[in-house]
């Protein structure tokens, strides 16, 4: 019995050093010399500090600020807290607050009756945390940043248009607008 006992033991810690220490540093050591950037979160710095990022949502506050997508994690954009609403589309509670937001984004922006709002301005995503918003959401928020700022619109598209990532893989998805790096952007030409 003893014998058998002591090779259990044994297995079990050849096992756990081998799957619990030994294969996350050889991963991490991989991850670490072939991507870098990616293995350590993909921040964003600005004049050395690090300012957000590139694949999480924040928030700014502001009409001189576009704004990203409403936000489910925790009290909105907390990393720890990831995650959907978990309300499905006929629940009331997430139909009032879509009609909510709505108001507050036609009102925001300046919109027409007819100008349909993106839905990716009055939901959230699943992860609470997408870093971005539709090239529509982006050019309807234009308006409100160029009157807050004084920059032309046009001016304001091209930094749109200059910060849109291609559908990943080159075909999936659609294309959207990083948050983060446009408002960097916008700050770099005021």
């Amino acid at each position: 019995m003893r014998a058998q006992l002591w090779a259990a033991v044994k297995i079990f810690l050849a096992i756990t050093l081998i799957v619990g220490v030994g294969y996350p540093l050889v991963v991490t050591g991989i991850a670490q010399v072939a991507f870098k950037h990616g293995a350590d979160g993909s921040l964003v710095r600005r004049n050395g500090t690090v300012v957000g990022s590139s694949l999480l949502g924040q928030q700014f506050k502001g009409d001189q600020w576009f704004q990203p997508r409403p936000s489910a994690a925790g009290n909105g954009y907390d990393a720890l807290a990831s995650g959907g609403s978990n309300l499905g589309p006929t629940n009331p509670d997430l139909i009032k607050t879509v009609k909510q937001r709505v108001k507050a984004y036609r009102a925001a922006n300046d919109l027409k009756p007819s100008e349909p709002v993106p839905v990716d301005a009055v939901t959230s995503s699943g992860s609470g945390l997408d870093p971005h918003i539709s090239k529509l959401n982006a050019h309807y928020q234009a308006r409100r940043v160029s009157d807050a700022l004084g920059i032309p619109v046009k001016k304001l598209q091209q930094l749109i248009d200059d910060n849109t990532d291609g559908p990943s893989l080159g075909y999936l998805g659609e294309p959207g607008v990083n948050v983060l790096k446009l408002n960097l952007a916008l700050k770099n030409a005021t």
